[in-house]
């Protein structure tokens, strides 16, 4: 999932570590000396054959012994004072880790203007809306630029954390329906929207198992009665998955088939209604009228838009004409696992100001998945 947001984060992110390093060298060298002292040059680093050539121009110096002492003299083992004895040089890369985790930088803009501006373009590629890249850039500016910030790790997990805390900015808070379910009256009544052709009906029969299978008794109510097959195909999900079904003919008043599915619930105490409605445009004002009845028929306490990840920025301009036109309380992603590169799935919660509430990841009953903004995070960033 979202693969190629995935490795363009990577490498954008090791490219703001690698600026990040080099102003921390720029501060280091440019410091100046404490006041009555000169500047202290840096230890020439040399590596084992160095050494040994410094060892040998040293003998080189000492006086031939042979001339002043007796041979037994020059056979006896001679002490060399401890502080002659050659220290052990430190690493470079040792040395590097020890500036980095115990200094302060402030960055200036110049530090990251490039990254930054990658960044940017990586987001726009993989189709996060301009408003929510826009977002995340900013975030990562104020973050970074302006303030002297220590860096305890290294460059690059630093840079991490502010990317991770600027995704989840603009992507919120998530929704939980368990939670909702517990703390609402029931039934809970849950209106599902959006376009044809995005995996609602479909979408609807996973809801119903996700819930079924952690406890809750669930009805559905098959409010599509404009296309031809919806009701067999509703039916026909809804027996696999074990829940029951109410539906009126086709061409019938899906105001009145979700009226009937309402009052089943509350007859046999069930705990949610899920309420399909045909696939439509926000500017298909028969339908969006249609649709306006049924909210003040059934009184939805959700009404969840649906639409394919895959559709990108498509899919956030669609949630927002809907949400535009209808209301929409939170948001379902279908065929999440095919979708390389995320826009959507960072961009719809921002623009309409949303959550997520599901994505879909396959094409099983139980390929379904809550949205939780922390772990899609962790995943995007390879934590």
């Amino acid at each position: 999932m979202f693969k190629s947001l995935k490795e363009k984060l990577k490498g954008v992110t090791r490219k703001f570590g690698s600026n990040i390093d080099e102003a921390i060298d720029r501060e280091d060298v440019n410091k100046p000396a404490p006041e009555g002292k000169s500047t202290p040059v840096p230890e020439k680093i040399t590596s084992d054959p160095e050494d040994k050539k410094e060892l040998k121009s040293d003998s080189e110096n000492i006086p031939d012994l042979k001339k002043d002492v007796s041979h037994s003299a020059v056979t006896e083992p001679k002490n060399i004072p401890a502080e002659k004895t050659p220290a052990k040089k430190t690493g470079f890369a040792q040395k590097f880790k020890v500036l980095v985790t115990e200094r302060e930088i402030l960055l200036s803009e110049k530090d990251i203007k490039e990254p930054l501006e990658e960044l940017e373009l990586i987001l726009l590629e993989n189709d996060v809306a301009f408003d929510a890249a826009e977002a995340i850039i900013e975030n990562m500016r104020e973050s970074l630029v302006g303030q002297k910030r220590k860096i305890k790790t290294s460059a690059e997990d630093f840079v991490l954390e502010a990317l991770k805390d600027a995704l989840l900015n603009v992507l919120g808070e998530g929704f939980s329906l368990k939670n909702y379910i517990d703390s609402h009256e029931k039934p809970v009544k849950v209106l599902f929207t959006g376009v044809n052709g995005a995996g609602k009906t479909t979408s609807i029969a996973k809801v119903a198992s996700y819930l079924k299978d952690n406890g809750y008794s669930v009805v559905i109510g098959s409010g599509d009665t404009f296309r031809a097959g919806a009701n067999e195909q509703m039916k026909t999900h809804a027996d696999r998955v074990g829940v029951k079904v109410i539906s009126h003919q086709e061409g019938a008043d899906p105001s009145a088939v979700l009226f009937d599915a309402v009052s089943y619930a509350k007859a046999h105490n069930i705990d949610v209604v899920l309420g399909d409605t045909a696939g439509r445009f926000h500017n298909r004002t028969n339908l969006m009228k249609q649709l306006d009845k049924i909210k003040r028929v059934i009184s939805p306490d959700i009404i969840s838009y649906v639409d394919e990840a895959v559709a990108g920025n498509d899919a956030v301009i669609r949630a927002e004409e809907f949400n535009n036109s209808v209301g929409t309380d939170v948001v379902v992603l279908t065929k999440a696992d095919m979708d390389v590169k995320g826009g959507a799935a960072i961009s719809i919660a921002h623009t309409i100001g949303k959550p997520i509430m599901f994505l879909g990841t396959g094409q099983s009953y139980s390929d379904i998945t809550p949205f939780e903004p922390e772990i899609v995070v962790n995943d995007l960033l390879g934590e």
